[in-house]
């Protein structure tokens, strides 16, 4: 893999950690010093906060023009994180020719803080279009899907892995569907080098790919996992991984057995869920690139949604090749999928107030040690809220998805992280999904405690 020509001032950061930096010369010219206040009129209360960073709306004071402001903290729990905001910084000056990617504009710094200034978008998040609607249109969903393959295959062609593709960090130029999609949130990207491994455990639960779960090496196929999630949970509403906690969901990604509820999948063409096997591969070396996706038939611009697949999709337990047609992923089955919740993040800006911080951290964990998660950063805790007064679709009112089998072991105390036992198919159970949105409820990025597999 041959490392692309970065932009004047860009490089990779000598610790091969995947970070980028940027060369203290271009960083004194790029860096504002005066106050913010100086040049832009900034909304006092956020649309977006996280623990350690908030989004506020501001105005620039000659042109009228409006802005993301991200204002992020320097210092988290001791620790400088400043190189973390420069790659961040470093990656969207890199992807400043990519009309899928939101754009930076500025970056101010004060002794304490950081602020980026952002495009705005006016459309918000695409996961509140999920949280209204039980899934797109499939001519809507290929649409949004084609522009996400494009911003994505713009950061794989710089070899840059985004590491957390979700649709809160999707943002809509506009009122949807009349509108365009742009990538956000780059707090956890990572450059991928040929010869050097990167391994840790980031990402948001229900989109994460097996290999992170087993801490084996990050690469640019585990955002086309992240991506097959995606298609799925456009086309149906529902997580195909999805479980009553995070380790359950952790262990039914790992076993990688992949569904499509007639209730759920009923007039979804049959080169869609093809699309989606060809992407839900566990083993990485056997998934799309980024560029095959966007010359999959599903996704081709000449496509016409004629097809129509009322039949259940065979079983495999073999992991496919990408010269079989169609592709498969690792068991698949008919059964009942799941409604996950996520946590609203992003730097756009949508109608009412949101508890989010700008898309490149969920809010609602935090940054530090977790005890059943993934790392993302900028998380912020939430208490627990009384049965009586939680949301219906919080993550206490869901189950599992599809049969279980007992999975992997602990890493610690070797005992199994989830036991055996059979979800029945019963009509409460199908009734199920018409009950669970995919909403912006506690579906964020966290951390698990040890540096393999997963623990109980």
């Amino acid at each position: 893999m041959s490392m692309p020509n970065f932009v004047d001032g860009v490089c990779l950061n000598s610790g091969h950690d995947g970070l980028l930096s940027i060369a203290e010369d271009r960083l004194a010219k790029l860096i504002k010093k005066e106050p913010i206040t100086n040049v832009y009129h900034v909304e006092h209360t956020p649309f977006a906060r996280g623990k350690f960073a908030a989004v506020r709306k501001c105005t620039h004071k000659e042109t009228g023009v409006e802005y993301a402001a991200k204002f992020i903290r320097k210092r988290r729990r001791a620790m400088d994180q400043r190189q973390d905001i420069l790659h961040e910084v470093a990656v969207l000056k890199i992807a400043t020719d990519s009309v899928r990617i939101v754009s930076l504009h500025e970056v101010y710094e004060t002794p304490t803080e950081m602020a980026l200034i952002l495009e705005l978008a006016s459309g918000g998040e695409l996961q509140r279009i999920l949280d209204s609607e039980e899934g797109l249109q499939e001519s809507h969903a290929i649409k949004v899907m084609r522009q996400i393959l494009e911003g994505l295959s713009y950061l794989h062609d710089n070899n840059i892995a985004h590491l957390d593709l979700k649709p809160q960090n999707l943002l809509l130029t506009g009122l949807y569907p009349d509108c365009d999609i742009k990538l956000c949130d780059f707090g956890i990207s990572r450059v991928i080098q040929s010869g050097v491994e990167v391994r840790e455990i980031l990402g948001t639960p229900d989109y994460v790919a097996p290999e992170i779960l087993s801490y084996e090496p990050i690469s640019l196929a585990t955002d086309i996992w992240s991506v097959g999630i995606l298609a799925y949970v456009l086309l149906s509403g529902y997580s195909p991984f999805g479980g009553d906690s995070k380790q359950e969901t952790f262990c039914n990604i790992s076993q990688c057995r992949l569904t499509f509820p007639e209730e759920l999948f009923e007039g979804v063409s049959a080169t869609a869920k093809e699309f989606i096997q060809a992407t839900l591969v566990k083993d990485p070396n056997n998934r799309l690139t980024s560029r095959q996706c966007l010359d999959h038939p599903w996704l081709s611009e000449s496509a016409c949604i004629v097809e129509k697949s009322s039949l259940p999709i065979p079983a495999s337990t073999e992991a496919p090749s990408k010269s079989e047609q169609p592709p498969e992923s690792n068991g698949v089955s008919n059964g009942s999928s799941h409604r996950v919740n996520g946590v609203a993040a992003s730097y756009s800006l949508s109608n009412g107030s949101s508890n989010s911080k700008d898309g490149v951290h969920s809010p609602d964990v935090s940054d530090g040690k977790g005890t059943d998660g993934l790392r993302g950063s900028d998380a912020e805790e939430t208490e627990e809220l009384p049965v009586h007064k939680r949301p219906k679709n919080s993550s206490e009112d869901r189950r599992a998805s599809y049969p279980m089998a007992s999975c992997l072991s602990c890493a610690q105390c070797g005992a199994q992280c989830c036991h055996l036992h059979t979800t029945p198919r019963t009509p409460e159970i199908l009734r199920m999904g018409r009950q669970h949105h995919h909403s912006s409820i506690n579906n964020s990025p966290v951390e698990i405690t040890v540096d393999r597999a997963i623990i109980c």
